[in-house]
């Protein structure tokens, strides 16, 4: 007889090879290198229940570049393991063919020739036609958003969250759940989450003076539909305090809380749930190791780490489903729940060509209405550039080179440091930087550019530090995010040494000359986590310097030597 771990992943081969929804007719389509939007929304339907995850959108509204990572390292079990291998040899795990669109949408090598083949991706216009064919397929299909939603953009800084809160109760999703979300601070969360139409989740936010679960945010939701009483279980991101400014959000406190997880699980299977799913923020390799501790989930849906990966990954019996970021993909899993139990899945990444795409008439008016009130600001052209501008990777993107480059020459400083945060579009050479642009990469509710002293002693405890969130080797531990990106500075790396161990052969790149431990440098950075920061914000930093500059030319960057992996 064969065994339900079993029956999964023969399952999985399926929605791998077999069928439109299939890998396998992806990798044909890739290779006829011509898309039509029916091919790729076409979808061999299955079951019982269809589950839509879109997360991480960024309050990304129109179409962008989005180029994947070149450096995504592994440690400790998940070393060489996916989402951690890149360019070539992911297109080998999956039999992605080069020059293809799969190719474009999912690796980094040339991302810019690619880039100019295949058009832009996302735009909320194009999110909302996949999401309304597919509803059209299965009408009663549950809508899931894994957060990072309201943050991101010009408009949603302006507004609040309001723009992305207007976009979203047009997509009509059923639940959401929260991370960059709480940095427009507890009040605005708490009023824009007593409005929402759809389902607020998070079975890890508590009250942090009663230590109790936060009573704006239920830990899941149950919905009857395709004959089967489904729960829906929210993960907020865990590490909000230490990543993000805890003055901002001081009544919460978070934690990954498997106990209460687990919890969650039963108490919603001694309901009657036939299907449990975990809407997550957690990031991949924190997932993977929740699927393994707690029992019972039959999919997580996870987010928070901006991974895209065109198959489910299965741990036990839980299926691990990851989405991608900034409005590029939709997933769509329809699942056989039968007796009480997931019989088997199918599963399509559906990459949002934004060329290939129609856009929604309905939801481009909505997004329209959203952005009118900022057109001039959007549109203001700032600068050229002639460098392919990107962000995402464990190391310094050229987003980064320019924000780093920005700070060392406006603010007079030695070293410049800017947060390893994922968000962020990219922009191919030839094109012109708006104020938009800018504002992609640098919009948080904390932007001042401080300028300050540290030690060289003290700046190597900080790199060793933002190095254990990345690098050590139990998930559990890694608290989100890339290296802080560093300028007028090198160093080497071995992300194989344990905390405190890792960093070595620190440079000032202005002289040559070895960093000091005893010797005062002056360092300019922006989005600390402390109050009271001071300095203007990044964007007008970032600004001012790009006006002078008139013309973006950025040379590689090879200053980070990386060992250990």
């Amino acid at each position: 007889m064969i065994s339900r771990r079993d029956f999964l992943q023969v399952s999985m081969a399926a929605s791998a090879l077999v069928g439109a929804s299939g890998f396998g007719n992806w990798a044909r389509l890739a290779a006829q290198q011509s898309l039509t939007q029916d091919q790729l929304l076409d979808f061999d339907t299955f079951g019982n229940v269809s589950l839509i995850h879109v997360t991480d959108i960024h309050a990304q509204l129109k179409p962008i570049y989005f180029r994947e990572p070149e450096i995504n390292i592994g440690v400790g079990p998940n070393k060489g393991d996916v989402p951690h291998i890149t360019g070539a040899d992911f297109r080998r795990r999956y039999g992605i063919e080069d020059g293809s669109p799969l190719h474009y949408a999912l690796t980094y090598d040339d991302f810019t020739a690619l880039a100019r083949e295949y058009g832009k991706v996302g735009g909320m216009d194009r999110v909302a036609t996949v999401v309304n064919r597919i509803r059209a397929d299965r009408p009663d299909a549950l809508l899931l958003d894994g957060g990072d939603t309201w943050h991101g953009s010009y408009t949603c800084y302006h507004t609040e969250g309001q723009d992305m809160v207007n976009v979203m109760n047009a997509l009509q999703p059923d639940a959401m759940t929260f991370h960059w979300e709480f940095t427009l601070g507890q009040e605005r969360v708490r009023e824009l989450v007593d409005g929402l139409p759809f389902a607020a989740l998070g079975q890890n936010i508590f009250d942090k003076m009663w230590d109790e679960p936060a009573a704006e945010f239920a830990p899941y939701k149950f919905f009857e539909r395709g004959g089967t009483k489904i729960a829906v279980i929210g993960q907020a991101f865990p590490y909000m305090p230490i990543a993000n400014p805890g003055w901002m959000f001081p009544d919460y406190s978070f934690g990954i809380r498997d106990e209460r997880m687990q919890e969650m699980v039963d108490e919603v299977r001694s309901q009657g749930a036939e299907l449990v799913v975990c809407l997550s923020h957690n990031g991949f390799d924190v997932d993977k190791k929740m699927a393994g501790q707690v029992k019972g989930i039959d999919v997580i849906l996870t987010g928070h780490t901006h991974d895209a990966l065109p198959e489910p990954v299965l741990i036990g019996d839980t299926v691990l489903i990851a989405s991608g970021s900034n409005g590029k993909f939709v997933s769509r899993v329809d699942l056989d729940v039968r007796d009480g139990r997931m019989m088997g899945f199918r599963h399509k990444l559906i990459p949002v060509f934004s060329d290939v795409i129609e856009p929604d008439p309905a939801m481009t008016k909505v997004i329209d209405e959203q952005r009118a009130p900022f057109k001039a600001e959007l549109e203001e052209e700032i600068g050229q550039t002639d460098s392919l501008l990107y962000r995402r990777g464990n190391f310094n993107g050229s987003w980064d080179d320019l924000i780093c480059n920005a700070l060392l020459e406006e603010r007079d400083a030695d070293i410049a440091m800017s947060p390893g945060v994922r968000w962020g579009p990219s922009l191919i050479p030839g094109q012109t930087i708006t104020r938009e642009d800018i504002w992609n990469v640098t919009s948080m509710t904390y932007p001042e550019a401080y300028r300050t002293e540290m030690t060289g002693e003290f700046i190597k405890v900080v790199l060793e530090d933002v190095a254990d969130n990345l690098f050590n080797p139990n998930p559990y531990y890694q608290q989100g995010g890339d290296m802080v990106r560093i300028g007028g500075m090198g160093y080497r790396i071995d992300v194989s040494k344990p905390q405190g161990e890792r960093i070595s052969d620190m440079t000032l790149l202005r002289t040559g000359e070895p960093i000091d431990p005893s010797r005062n440098y002056v360092v300019a950075g922006w989005a600390s986590v402390n109050e009271g920061t001071e300095g203007p914000p990044i964007w007008d930093v970032v600004e001012a310097h790009i006006r002078k500059k008139g013309t973006i030319s950025l040379e590689p960057n090879d200053t980070v030597t990386v060992a250990g992996t």
